[in-house]
This record gives structure tokens, sequence and C-alpha cells, in this order.
């Protein structure tokens, strides 16, 4: 069964398993506000997604990302070329409008990855700074993109779905945040190192809470809504429980990415229940 093994870790180093969860966050909003999701948009951002989650781990100056080495990384290197053609192909059937907040989007990852402050490399070594970005970037593409793209205005209960979404990927990020602990620069000043882990758990349920009771101020609440967000926070807390420095392999990578697929299907059911 090596071989399983195997699909598995290039699916996981690959960034296939986080562009699925942001699929799915994308999905879970068109259900939420009952609008389709644009099948070229969802593409378009899958594709894109794997790409770009690749470039920025697997080096963001241009010739360490062309030259790689080994034949590992070539195989990853020639996938996330075929994705960034098939994100082109999608790309030409999307309206300027969705033009217009992915331009801001792509700015925000360009900001995240390139070097643009004095002795900073980028800012993902601004510790906060940069969970900050990362949900505000989650939020745009999983939020605002699908509800754009198949209407004239954000309302704002669209707003307090993105402001949602982005605690939610604040969250997610915590227990890769504390995974890294032993690895990350102590100047980058991240949660855990700042607070401790103890801390950065009760941050993790503070904001969990915050998440489930800005339900209360949208406009329109359904039933499948509210019950599967009260469902998520408890997933959260029991991620946020089993978040320590010594996690297992897959915890992180693999686990806690898989939240969102989850909440997909529970939300699914919960509105096949509650229709």
């Amino acid at each position: 069964m090596r071989w399983l093994r195997q699909i598995f870790e290039f699916y996981l180093n690959a960034s296939i398993h986080v562009a699925l969860a942001v699929l799915c966050l994308m999905f879970t909003t068109a259900l939420l506000f009952n609008i389709s999701l644009d099948s070229h948009l969802a593409l378009f951002v899958f594709f894109g997604s794997v790409a770009s989650y690749n470039f920025i781990k697997y080096g963001v100056e241009a010739e360490k990302y062309i030259l790689v080495s080994g034949p590992y990384h070539r195989y990853i290197q020639f996938f996330s070329f075929v994705a960034i053609g098939l994100a082109a192909y999608h790309a030409n059937y999307l309206s300027l409008k969705v033009w217009g907040v992915l331009g801001i989007l792509a700015i925000l990852v360009g900001l995240y990855a390139l070097p643009v402050l004095p002795r900073v490399r980028n800012l993902r070594n601004l510790g906060v700074l940069k969970l900050l970005l990362i949900g505000f970037v989650w939020g745009g593409t999983t939020v605002i993109l699908p509800y754009l793209a198949v209407e004239d205005r954000i309302p704002w209960d669209v707003h307090i779905e993105a402001l949602q979404r982005l605690i939610l990927v604040l969250v997610l990020m915590l227990p890769f945040e504390v995974r890294d602990l032993a690895f990350d620069d102590p100047g980058l000043k991240t949660i855990p190192q700042r607070f401790g882990v103890g801390t950065t758990r009760v941050i993790g349920v503070v904001a969990t809470l915050i998440f489930f009771l800005l339900t209360y101020l949208k406009d329109t609440i359904a039933i499948p809504e509210l019950l599967g967000k009260g469902i998520l926070a408890v997933m959260l807390w029991g991620v946020l429980w089993r978040t320590r420095k010594d996690q297992s392999r897959y915890f992180a990578s693999f686990w806690v990415e898989a939240v969102p697929v989850l909440w997909l299907a529970i939300v699914w059911g919960l509105y096949v229940l509650y229709p």
C-alpha cells in the first residue's frame, strides 16, 4: 500500500487539500445564501489556490521556483503549472466586477509572499498581521466573490458572513502556529510566541464564540445555518483542545484543513433536513 501513501503525501504537499478546503467554503456560502456557485469561478479559485499555495510554500523567488531540485518537487512544479493553465482558462469567463475583487485579493497575496518593507522579507514575517491578511483573503475569496458573481451588490448579511469567515480562518491557523513554534524565528512574534500555547487556546475559544454570536447580527437567520455554525463552533473547540506543540504529523495539515470540508457536509445535510 506504499503507493496509496505516496498519493496521499502528494495530495497534501501539492496543496490539493487546502484548495479543496477553499472550494468547500465557497459551496457553503452558496448554500447559506441560496445562490448558485459560478462553476468557472469555483474552478478558477481551486486551481489558482493550488498554484498560489505551492508558489508560497516552495519558493517565492522566481529562480528558486523554476529551477527546482529533485524529481518529487518537479512533479509538484509541473502540477502547479498545469493548475495555472487551467485557472487561466476559467479566468476568461469571469466578469469585470469579479476581476475587480480578484485584483485586490491578488495584491494582498503579493504583499503576503513578496518583500515590501525594509528589513522585512514579506508580511508573513509580521506575526499577527499575517493571520489577519490570510483571513481577509479567505473571507473575500470564499464569501464576497461567490456572491458578487451572481448578484450586483453586497448586503449586510454577506458582510457579516465575510467577517465570520475571517475569524474562522484565524482560529484554524492557530494549530499551525503552535506546530511551527519549534521552527519559527522568535522575531516573528506569533500568537503562541507572545502568549504561550495555553493562552493561544483561550484566544481561539473566545474567537470561536465571537464567530458564533455574530450570526445573530444577521437580518435573516435560517435554522440550518444556526445549527451548522453551532456544530462548527464545537468542532473548533475540539481542535483547539487537541492543539499542542508535539501534535501528530497530519493533525494540522490534514485534519484541521478538513474542517471546511466537514462543515460543508454538515450544512448540506441540515438544509436537506430543514428545507
